[in-house]
């Protein structure tokens, strides 16, 4: 197959695509037999002329494609193939392994295991997806917060309610499994090639719940409101679990366990401290979401309203720490994403076609375990519960504490302009000062003012910010070793709550790595 690059104009329709590509391989337009876009992406270099970079791979009916390749000066390529999980040994008929969480790494790590003829149950401390919208949507309308099915808790982990991005900075082969076990499932078939791939919560939310039924019909077990309360540990080798579901105490025995848990179970960090897990301190990052009119953020970035735009941000400030912008969502919406009583916490969410008015990022500090009171090894997390909880005090409510960059920039007064909040509980203005550390807001004003300078209008006097965001990354890692166990034996800790992963991309990934040691491993 040939390939090339080619840049359109926007916008263009799927016919101009085709004869542009038979144009540029200088080939009539009935000879293309098919093509395979293997990446898109926006074109800014020119903001008067933005554009869609693609790289095509094109079957055509030419004989000698060698030929025709060395006088166009394009390259003949295979298309590239997807990963497979290989079975080093074919498992017990009666292997059983319990995948605590549902969340990407949980689901990926029990798809490969199902696939691979191992029995798999997985228990989500949540509810399956639509009672789990039901159960947010109370939260929003009553203020009654379901501390077990929430935003951060249920089906699909927290990217369920995000803007589904799968960008990731790792460079693993198993990429495509993932990629194609979420298209298998209903996302979109772009999600292959585009530069910066993202799914929508509405859409994700489909895609979860066809997981669950691949699942099931390859065997598998999955109970929704189960909350493990303990490991049970036998001369140093996890042999199974104690859970409750809902009134019920219950004990399941395994093989072996995943423990894809999340970043926000706090209660099951407890646990596995307290029965002697080896889990240390990590830095994560806290901060506040600050939103935008969407055409201010589209015109800034490519001079005109209608292509949607994102960033990226960051800076070291002379301080010594680290600011960056994080889970941008174009068109997208703040949400409330505490998962404890008497706390707020914020996150972003888009859906699939990313119009809301607003375009929102977090702006993040980074934290170290220096900040951190106290040397035990969940310091972190009373460090988040600390500022999640002088957020709730300072509005006395689930409203969420809110400031405009004019006022926290330039002393302007304290009130809503332009751009309008989504926050859908309410927001009351206040002095983001009184639920910050110092430092991360000091922080947090330089770097504001920093990314003005790169991206125009980002310190606009009307921008919202909305505190506090602490939930970015886990606080702790769950230590492991080369086969992926923890110091006790056939505990499998992965994902971003075990602190080796940073978003629904690469928590899968690890979740498919942690599969494939259990199926080479001793216990199946």
């Amino acid at each position: 197959m040939l390939r090339f690059e080619l840049t359109l104009p926007i916008p263009y329709t799927d016919s101009q695509l085709k004869s542009a590509i038979a144009k540029k391989a200088k080939v009539d337009i009935t000879s293309v037999l098919s093509y395979t876009i293997l990446s898109r992406s926006i074109d800014a270099r020119k903001k008067n002329s933005i554009g869609i970079r693609y790289v095509i791979s094109l079957l055509a009916s030419i004989v000698e494609e060698d030929k025709v390749a060395k006088r166009l000066g394009i390259e003949v390529v295979s298309l590239p193939k997807v990963y497979e999980v290989v079975l080093p040994k074919t498992p017990r008929v009666d292997s059983h392994i319990i995948v605590i969480g549902s969340g990407p790494a949980g689901l990926m790590s029990a798809l490969a295991l199902s696939r691979s003829g191992v029995k798999v149950t997985i228990l989500e401390r949540g509810e399956s997806v639509d009672d789990r919208v039901r159960s947010i949507e109370n939260f929003v309308a009553t203020g009654k917060l379901n501390t077990n099915s929430n935003i951060q808790f249920g089906e699909g982990g927290a990217g369920t309610f995000s803007d589904g991005k799968l960008t990731t900075g790792i460079k693993n082969p198993r990429i495509s499994y993932v990629v194609q076990a979420l298209i298998d499932a209903g996302a979109p078939d772009n999600i292959r090639y585009e530069s910066k791939p993202h799914i929508g919560t509405d859409i994700l939310r489909q895609v979860v719940k066809n997981i669950r039924r691949q699942l099931i019909d390859l065997g598998a077990r999955v109970i929704f409101s189960a909350t493990v309360e303990d490991i049970i540990v036998d001369n140093g080798r996890a042999r199974g679990v104690v859970y409750r579901e809902g009134e019920c105490t219950h004990t399941l025995y395994a093989d072996a366990i995943v423990l894809a848990i999340g970043h926000s179970a706090r209660d099951t960090y407890r646990r596995l401290r307290d029965i002697g897990v080896y889990i240390e301190k990590k830095s994560f990052s806290i901060g506040v979401r600050i939103e935008h009119r969407r055409e201010d953020i589209n015109l800034s970035q490519y001079g005109r309203e209608d292509v949607t735009a994102d960033y990226k941000l960051a800076t070291h400030l002379d301080n010594g720490r680290g600011v960056y912008t994080f889970c941008m969502c174009p068109g997208g919406e703040v949400v409330p994403a505490t998962s404890e009583e008497g706390s707020v916490v914020v996150n972003g969410m888009s859906n699939s076609k990313r119009d809301n008015i607003n375009s929102n990022s977090a702006i993040l500090v980074s934290v170290t375990p220096l900040d951190f009171e106290g040397e035990d090894v969940l310091a972190g997390v009373e460090f988040q519960q600390k500022y999640e909880r002088l957020a709730y005090e300072c509005t006395g409510s689930y409203l969420a504490p809110c400031q405009t960059v004019g006022n926290m920039l330039y002393s302007l007064p304290n009130e809503i302009g332009k751009v309008k909040p989504t926050y859908p509980l309410g927001v009351k203005m206040k002095d983001l000062s009184e639920i910050l550390p110092e430092y991360v807001y000091d922080s947090i004003k330089q770097a504001i003012l920093v990314f003005d300078h790169k991206l125009k209008g980002f310190a606009d006097k009307d921008a919202i910010l909305t505190g506090v965001e602490t939930r970015s990354s886990a606080p702790i890692r769950i230590i492991r070793d080369e086969s992926g166990q923890s110091n006790i034996r056939a505990l499998y800790p992965c994902g971003e709550g075990a602190g080796y992963a940073g978003g629904i991309m690469s928590a899968s990934v690890d979740g498919v790595m942690i599969a494939e040691e259990i199926l080479s491993s001793e216990y199946i």
